[in-house]
């Protein structure tokens, strides 16, 4: 009877320590699939041009936020706006509650007039393979995509070097123009943001979408935390130099910030940028 409970517990014993090495075999082998799926995410070109826009993008959307509120509360004799600590909080509050409504109610029905212009692409878009639904609403959006970083980009440069030039306005005229731009300038950066994170995820498959966006993020909070210190070196800088020999310091300043957009813009081309098979 006893050798029989002795021979049970040593039975039990290996039954468990079997178990534990084939969980521990799992999970190593669990581990070096997903090793493996991150290392084949990294070589996937497509993802990995969409990241670097997003990245690069955020990079100047954070600049940009950092370097108006500075511009904007800096005194006339530096060619800012002397605003308020006040009125750039209404500024920015208008500007988010703009972007708020843009994109609730104005961007679905811009992405439903692209999708009348270029209906072809709603057919590949549209596969079940890719969406796993049938939701004409996200085809329509996805259409917008393949022009949206080209096409807001280019209307945030030209808006962005206006900037410059508000310096010389006064009183409601300011005022209104500054809460005009600063609304059209997040809204365009708003567009852009949602353009990068669907080319992201039309890139990669289904079940990689989330170490895809856990990429895309780690990379692009790295760029957001070398933003603000960037721009304010840029405008301690600028202040520095306001009269400058050729242009004026808060000219050069927006110059700057613009080259960072010329620099993703130049990014949506080939050879660097690789449209996802879904949206060609």
């Amino acid at each position: 009877m006893y050798h029989d409970d002795k021979v049970e517990a040593i039975e039990e014993m290996e039954a468990q320590v079997a178990d534990s090495t084939s969980e521990d075999r799992k999970a190593k082998q669990s581990g070096s699939c997903r090793m493996a799926s991150t290392k084949n995410l990294l070589k996937n070109w497509q993802l990995m041009s969409a990241i670097t826009l997003y990245c690069v993008f955020s990079l100047h959307d954070t600049a940009y936020l950092e370097i108006f509120s500075l511009w904007a509360v800096s005194s006339r004799k530096y060619r800012g706006l002397s605003f308020t600590s006040q009125e750039v909080g209404t500024v920015l509050a208008i500007s988010g509650f703009g972007v708020l409504v843009y994109q609730l109610l104005i961007y679905p029905f811009l992405a439903k007039y692209a999708g009348l212009v270029k209906p072809f692409r709603s057919a590949a878009v549209c596969d079940k393979n890719i969406l796993h639904q049938d939701t004409s609403l996200i085809c329509l959006i996805y259409c917008t995509v393949p022009n949206a970083c080209l096409f807001f980009q280019v209307l945030s440069i030209l808006l962005l070097a206006t900037y410059p030039f508000m310096a010389n306005l006064y009183g409601v005229e300011l005022k209104v123009l500054i809460n005009i731009a600063s609304l059209l300038k997040n809204m365009f950066a708003a567009t852009i943001t949602i353009a990068c994170n669907i080319l992201q995820n039309t890139a990669v498959a289904q079940e990689q979408r989330g170490v895809a966006n856990g990429i895309s993020v780690t990379l692009m909070s790295i760029f957001k935390a070398v933003a603000p210190a960037a721009a304010g070196i840029m405008f301690s800088w600028a202040q520095k130099n306001i009269t400058g020999l050729f242009i004026p310091g808060d000219q050069i300043l927006f110059w700057m910030l613009n080259m960072v957009s010329v620099i993703g813009l130049s990014l949506t081309f080939k050879p660097f940028f690789s449209m996802p098979s879904a949206l060609k």
